[in-house]
């Protein structure tokens, strides 16, 4: 859906409405990381911050990602279109091209209406775009240029200059990928006995999985300490009180069928927006809200409680916009990761998800760089000794892949019992399938379209030619 200027874009402002004070934005962006928190149910996490913030402010209960990865992810959400609109769908893009003239990202048009922008400091985009333009050279950290690293520590003094200052911001925090990504080698002990977690039917319940769960909540517990020291920090030096906070994360747990998939552990997130002043703008459809959001919503409701015009190229919606109304399907998509070339698609409604497989001829678990951590370790050996279940061992299956999935998340949340040749749910199937057609016709879906010769080249050269996927036969 495309948002319209509204009628003072001339101005840059919308006056007249009560988000036009024009407060400070902080994004507070976290990797890999899902919603294992207290403020979303979860009885193990300890996360005593981010619950305050979601006390003061709104929970999200179905927000997902545009795609379960974080290039892709990072790409739509900084532009407000989906990355398969603008060719940015593939994970790890190897030639990078800039943004088309009409598009213009999210800090620009905050540096336009006079505020100073900055990130610190991962951004990974898979376009080209000159950060000078994106970001305020006044506040750009000789030491902290660098584009994939995240907030170190618990230390948020370097935001004591941003006070007087009207901005918009990015921290980025490590999530799931503190002490290393989970099922990787972690350097400390988890706070949280691996005794008191529960492993999901998509996975063996092995000592493996228990501490690869454990240890995410692990990673969890100490991004809310960051998230703690982010907003005592704000408090100190005066921001907290003209300071919009969104927190969220850029996509699911590191945990096999969670990353890089379109499950529900693989796009759901949590999405906590906190308002210093004017609380009734933003809650009064309530401080817990079940509509579902799309992560490029995020850009449109950034920019509309700052009170900025959304540009008609942005596809997202202005969540809390007077003339907001639920979406009905929100669209998410996988294609390239890495060296792993798919394309698969889903649609997420109220109650259902449906997946669309196009790629039928390998398997979902192709090989690539995750293959060392221990959770794929340990899912490989127990297939080689016939000790996974069904739905495990076919993560693995190439040769029954099936074209769609259908899930009632209701009676099945964790998406075990595929549902897409049941005759009871053809029409949920059809109306599911009907969408994604519509979708990618209307917005060009460039993951219909093969990638270059010359792009696969140079993902089998940096892969040194550990590639399967047989798009890349013509170059062995």
């Amino acid at each position: 859906m495309l948002v319209a200027f509204c009628a003072a874009a001339l101005t840059g402002f919308c006056h007249g409405d009560a988000r036009a004070e024009r407060s400070n934005i902080l994004w507070i962006y976290v990797d890999d990381m899902s919603d294992w928190m207290g403020c979303y149910g979860d009885p193990i996490a300890a996360t005593p911050n981010i619950n305050r913030l979601a006390e003061g402010g709104v929970l999200f209960q179905h927000a997902y990602m545009p795609a379960p990865v974080c290039s892709t992810t990072r790409s739509a959400l900084i532009t407000g279109t989906m990355q398969t609109t603008h060719g940015l769908h593939q994970h790890r893009t190897m030639i990078k091209k800039p943004l088309p003239d009409d598009l213009t990202t999210i800090p620009e048009l905050f540096r336009q209406a006079g505020y100073l922008t900055f990130n610190e400091a991962k951004d990974d985009y898979n376009f080209v775009r000159d950060r000078e333009t994106m970001y305020s050279p006044e506040f750009q950290r000789p030491s902290r240029k660098q584009v994939n690293s995240h907030m170190l520590g618990r230390d948020a003094s370097w935001l004591k200059p941003l006070k007087g200052r009207r901005f918009f911001g990015q921290i980025q925090l490590n999530g799931g990928k503190f002490g290393g990504e989970t099922g990787a080698k972690f350097p400390t002990e988890s706070r949280f006995d691996t005794d008191r977690v529960s492993v999901p039917p998509q996975y063996p319940d092995h000592p493996v999985f228990r501490d690869a769960i454990a240890r995410h909540y692990e990673q969890i517990a100490e991004t809310d300490a960051q998230v703690g020291a982010i907003l005592e920090a704000l408090k100190a030096y005066d921001l907290w009180d003209n300071t919009a906070v969104f927190f969220f994360t850029d996509h699911g747990s590191p945990l096999p069928r969670a990353k890089q998939f379109l499950y529900e552990d693989g796009l759901k997130v949590p999405l906590i927006v906190h308002w210093p002043t004017g609380n009734d703008v933003i809650t009064r459809r309530g401080n817990v809200r079940a509509d579902l959001v799309s992560g490029i919503d995020i850009t449109a409701s950034t920019l509309g409680l700052a009170g900025i015009a959304v540009p008609e190229f942005m596809e997202g919606v202005d969540l809390f916009a007077e003339d907001y109304a639920p979406q009905q399907y929100v669209i998410s998509a996988r294609d390239r990761m890495g060296n792993a070339i798919d394309r698969i698609r889903t649609v997420r409604s109220q109650r259902f998800r449906y997946i669309r497989n196009y790629e039928l001829d390998r398997a979902l678990f192709q090989p690539q760089y995750r293959d060392k951590y221990a959770t794929f370790m340990t899912l490989q050996k127990l297939l080689r000794l016939g000790k996974l279940s069904p739905i495990q061992a076919s993560y693995f299956d190439a040769e029954h892949r099936p074209a769609e999935e259908l899930y009632d998340l209701v009676n099945d949340p964790h998406q075990i019992n595929n549902l897409a040749e049941n005759p009871e749910f053809r029409a949920v199937l059809e109306s599911h399938r009907r969408h994604l057609a519509d979708w990618e016709e209307a917005t060009d879906d460039k993951g219909r379209y093969p990638e270059s010769r010359e792009s696969l080249k140079r993902v089998f050269e940096s892969s040194a030619g550990k590639c399967v996927s047989p798009e890349y036969d013509f170059l062995k």
